[in-house]
C-alpha cells in the first residue's frame, strides 16, 4: 500500500489543491536473481475506491492522523481518496472559484481517475465522510447518485437546514452570504440535501435514476443525533437501500474511526 500526498492545478477552485491518496501497491514476492524479490504484476486492475471528506476546520490529514483508515484500506485492496475542501460544506459557494461542489463531485473523481489506476465503474465508487463531510457525503452522494453507489455518513452535520439564520439552534461557522448564500434560497436548492433527496426521486420514479445505498451512523450522545434520526426517516419513506445505526458516543474520532472501520470490513463491496 501506497501512501501519496498530492497536489494538482484545480480548473474549477482556479488554484493548487492538496489530497491524500491511498493506493493499494503490488505485492512484494520473493524473486530469483535479485535479492529483494519483485512485484506481483496486476498492470490492467482498476481499484475501488472511497472518497473520504473531512469536518470543519479540517483538511486531507484528518483521517490519516486520526483514524487507522491506512490499515482498514490496506487490508481490503481499497484505494482511497481524502482531499482537502476548506470549511465548505461541499458546496458551490457564492464566493469566486469556491465552486466545491463541482470540485469533489465532478473534477477530482475525474482527475484521480486519470491519475491513478482507479475503477471508473459505478459499482466501485464510494463516498463517506464525518460532520460536516457526512452532510458533504450524503448530500453530494445523491446529487452525483450515477458516480457512487455507496454513501456512508458519520454524525452528519444535516441541521445546517433545519433552522433559519437568527434562530436559537442555527450553528453556522460564516455569514450567511459567504457560506451557503442567501439562506431562503438556499434551501430550495440542492444545497439542501432533502432537495436533492426529492429531485432523485422524482429520476427514480421515471426510471431515469437509482438511489445509492446508504450507511449512517451517529452517537447517541451527539447533539446532531436528533437532525440524523430525522433524514433518517426522509431516506426511509424514499425507499432508499438504508443501514443506519447509533450506538454510545459523541462528536468524537473513536466513533468515526469504529463506523469507517465497521463500513469497510462489513459494509461497502470490498475485498
Amino acid at each position: 500500500m501506497a501512501f501519496l500526498q498530492t497536489d494538482f492545478q484545480s480548473f474549477v477552485l482556479k488554484r493548487s489543491v492538496a489530497a491524500n491518496i491511498i493506493l493499494p501497491a503490488d505485492t512484494i514476492l520473493p524473486g530469483e536473481g535479485n535479492r529483494w524479490g519483485g512485484y506481483q504484476n496486476a498492470p490492467d486492475r482498476k481499484y475501488k475506491t472511497l472518497y473520504l471528506l473531512h469536518g470543519l476546520y479540517g483538511n486531507c490529514m484528518d483521517w490519516v492522523t486520526n483514524s487507522r483508515i491506512n490499515e482498514y484500506a490496506t487490508a481490503h485492496n481499497l484505494a482511497v481518496v481524502m482531499p482537502s475542501a476548506e470549511n465548505s460544506f461541499y458546496v458551490d459557494l457564492p464566493l469566486s472559484n469556491h465552486n466545491f461542489d463541482r470540485y469533489i463531485g465532478e473534477e477530482l473523481v475525474e482527475v484521480t481517475r486519470r491519475l491513478f489506476p482507479l475503477s471508473r465503474k459505478r459499482e466501485d465508487t464510494f463516498l463517506a465522510g464525518l460532520s460536516m463531510g457526512g452532510f458533504g457525503a450524503l448530500r453530494l452522494g445523491i446529487k452525483y447518485a450515477d458516480t457512487f453507489s455507496h454513501i456512508a455518513a458519520f454524525s452528519g452535520a444535516l441541521h445546517i437546514f433545519e433552522y433559519a439564520p437568527g434562530e436559537p439552534g442555527y450553528d453556522m461557522l460564516c455569514q450567511e452570504d459567504e457560506c451557503m448564500g442567501k439562506w431562503t434560497e438556499a434551501a430550495l436548492k440542492d444545497k439542501n440535501p432533502a432537495v436533492a433527496l426529492a429531485r432523485l426521486q422524482e429520476k427514480v420514479k421515471a426510471e431515469q435514476g437509482k438511489y445509492p445505498k446508504i450507511y449512517m451512523s451517529c452517537g447517541t450522545e451527539d447533539d446532531l443525533l436528533d437532525s440524523n434520526r430525522r433524514f433518517r426517516d426522509r431516506l426511509t419513506d424514499a425507499g432508499v437501500d438504508l443501514t443506519y445505526r447509533e450506538e454510545p458516543g459523541g462528536h468524537e474520532w473513536d466513533f468515526w474511526d469504529r463506523h469507517v472501520r465497521y463500513v469497510i470490513e462489513n459494509w461497502l463491496p470490498v475485498e
